[in-house]
Order: C-alpha cells, then structure tokens, then sequence
C-alpha cells in the first residue's frame, strides 16, 4: 500500500499536525516504509505460535499474598460522627 501526498495531508490534518507541502514528501517515505514493515509483519506465518504476554520469558517476581497490617476499623470508626453495621454513614446530597 503507498499513499499518496492527499492522503499525507488528510492524515495529517486528521492527526492535527502541521505538515508543510515540503515536508509532505518526507513524511509520505516515512509512513510508506512504516506501511511496508505492516505488511512485512502481516505476511508471516504464525499459525503455530502460542500468544505470549511478553516478548522475553521472565517469571514474575510475585511476593506473598499475606496481611501485614491489623484490623483498626473499630478504631477509625470510634471518632466518626455516624456509624452503623460497620459502614460509615454521611449525609445525603442528592435529592
């Protein structure tokens, strides 16, 4: 796929960006070669190939799913204005 200098100046216009008529040319190259490498890209056979979430096979470095602070609900909620089953209770702001 090639585009032409219209297309550049939609996509830039579309992109808000401010591309002079010199400049067209250039960035038409760039975002053709880009357009290549898609196609490049698109052209292999990956029919075989498992999904992966990264590029390199790492092992995350998980630590312990383990509580290390204690419960001070019943601390917190000693100096609230209102409280009830645990929940702290505001007033209502919308009719």
């Amino acid at each position: 796929m090639s585009l032409t200098l219209d297309q550049v100046a939609r996509i830039a216009h579309l992109a808000r960006i401010e591309v002079t008529p010199a400049e067209s040319e250039a960035v038409r190259d760039k975002l053709n070669g880009i357009l290549a490498m898609i196609d490049e890209l698109q052209s292999v056979d990956t029919t075989n190939v498992a999904p992966m979430a990264h590029a390199q096979d790492l092992a995350q470095r998980l630590r312990d799913d383990a509580v290390t602070e204690t419960d001070r609900r019943a601390t917190y909620q000693a100096v609230a204005p209102e409280t009830e089953a645990g929940l702290y209770l505001v007033p209502k702001v919308i009719e």
